[in-house]
């Protein structure tokens, strides 16, 4: 099969060190992790710049990012694939839960279910993605999110329970 060199494109993707960030997480509770991300004193992980999100919002059990979905996020049918949807949701239920943790503790995704809706395409512009804490406890958390248009067309849903763990630095 032959491309058309006309029609390549390409990007860059740039981030920070994650081991900076990570060197500070066991020392901090979950709001003050968030606070730090939101004032930039603490570096977002590879993975927003990879995904194209940023958090716009944590507040205790909720948290919301925006996502600009771009042609590299298609699949073979001309929409985004649903794994950007999934790790949106996935992530905004993860920080959810975290921003309710003390300084030590740490969390890991025991299950994610998510319903995608309508499909997504580049026409939806930017997306926006909450995620809240149903319920807190001692051992799991479990939560709920929405990801949806700038304007409030529903796109998916997701819920998902978490483990709540001593956090063991260098995930030993």
């Amino acid at each position: 099969m032959t491309t058309d060199a006309s029609a390549q494109r390409s990007e860059t993707f740039t981030w920070i060190d994650p081991a900076i960030a990570l060197e500070k997480l066991p020392r901090l509770s979950g709001m003050d992790y968030f606070s730090g991300l939101r004032e930039g004193s603490i570096a977002p992980p590879p993975i927003a710049s990879l995904m194209k999100f940023d958090l716009v919002d944590a507040r205790f059990g909720h948290v919301e990012f925006q996502c600009w979905p771009g042609e590299a996020h298609y699949n073979p049918l001309g929409m985004v694939h649903g794994g950007l949807a999934c790790t949106l949701l996935d992530t905004v239920l993860g920080c959810a839960a975290h921003t309710t943790l003390d300084a030590g503790i740490g969390y890991t995704s025991i299950d994610l279910a998510v319903k995608y809706l309508r499909p997504i395409t580049l026409q939806e512009g930017a997306l926006r993605a909450e995620g809240s804490v149903v319920k807190a406890g001692p051992r799991a958390i479990f939560t709920e999110g929405r990801l949806s248009t700038a304007d409030g067309k529903l796109l998916a849903t997701a819920t998902s329970t978490l483990l709540v763990f001593p956090h063991q630095p260098g995930g030993k």
